[in-house]
């Protein structure tokens, strides 16, 4: 094996298909917004289909649109051929992957969608094609050559037609609003729904919480917060009501400040009253935005009321 070699295939390969995705972009056009406006205005349901390589592509594009709010389903177009065309409704819109725009197993049931006035959206390298000719939109998927030195393996072509998959999805969303919040309705599961739907109220520590009064020390305000392990203390009034936030950090400048008079001075004016504070409710997502926009490691969480019921640390969910 030769070394330059190898490497140089990988190099080409990415940088081709790289190439393509970036002409791609100089077709999208008014057509392009009229097939989002037709798939935003289905009254059915968005079915992609293929054959092969494009297959394959297809049910990746397919799994993404009702990921993002578009009800997708892939069928493979030889079942369609031999009964699954009665899934398929006159509401619904077809988007077809074939790269010659010729593929026998497509081209078979156009009748069959042109019977049933099915809108037909397109994807090929080929407008003159049987498929391109048929359809009510063609998107052109054109690449110069395939990425693989044999010019012969779906490679760069299976490339440009997953690329405008992802570019309809990404229409879409803008399109329809979609949210974060949407798309963790539909993942549940692992650490993207723990991430999307988890709320601080399942993550967040609630005993043992480093509490003080405004009336403590910078010594005793030192303890606690070590005792605590947290690095912050948590200030009430004799409520229990929220006052604010005094940091180890804070300590330390005090301290830095007034040598040894600062054990005996009061923490009441060193508190932070802007302290950073958040509902059990909160989304963790949301909790993550706040720890990377403030950088702080520790949030305080308070009730309805304005007392505080526990601490989430940014450490406890970083999945």
């Amino acid at each position: 094996m030769n070394k330059k070699d190898i490497l140089n295939a990988a190099i080409t390969c990415l940088q081709e298909e790289a190439d393509s995705i970036r002409n791609l972009s100089k077709d999208i056009s008014i057509k392009f917004y009229e097939i989002i406006k037709v798939i935003i205005n289905c009254k059915g349901k968005c079915i992609l289909t293929g054959v092969g390589k494009s297959g394959h592509i297809a049910a990746k594009i397919a799994a993404t649109l009702a990921s993002t709010g578009t009800p997708s389903f892939y069928i493979n177009p030889l079942d369609a051929y031999h009964g699954d065309l009665g899934m398929i409704d006159s509401k619904d819109i077809i988007i077809a992957i074939s790269n010659s725009g010729n593929t026998d197993e497509l081209v078979r049931i156009i009748p069959q969608l042109l019977h049933k006035k099915i809108i037909l959206i397109t994807m090929t390298s080929n407008p003159d094609s049987l498929l391109s000719k048929y359809s009510t939109f063609n998107l052109n998927v054109t690449v110069e050559k395939e990425s693989d030195p044999l010019n012969l393996v779906p490679t760069t072509s299976t490339t440009a037609a997953l690329a405008m998959g992802d570019a309809i999805a990404c229409a879409l969303i803008v399109a329809r609003q979609f949210k974060a919040e949407d798309f963790a309705l539909n993942h549940p599961g692992g650490t993207l729904g723990k991430r999307l739907l988890g709320k601080v109220k399942d993550y967040m520590v609630t005993t043992h919480l480093p509490l003080g009064s405004i009336h403590n020390t910078i010594e005793e305000s030192l303890f606690k917060i070590s005792s605590g392990g947290l690095g912050i203390l948590i200030v009430v009034d004799n409520n229990n009501n929220f006052v604010g936030l005094i940091s180890d950090g804070d300590i330390r400048r005090i301290f830095q400040k007034y040598r040894e008079k600062a054990f005996s001075m009061k923490i009441e004016g060193y508190i932070n009253k802007k302290g950073i504070c958040v509902s059990p409710e909160t989304f963790l997502i949301d909790a993550e935005k706040i720890f990377s926009d403030k950088k702080i490691a520790t949030i305080v969480v308070l009730n309805e009321e304005q007392k505080p019921i526990g601490v989430i640390e940014s450490k406890s969910i970083h999945f």
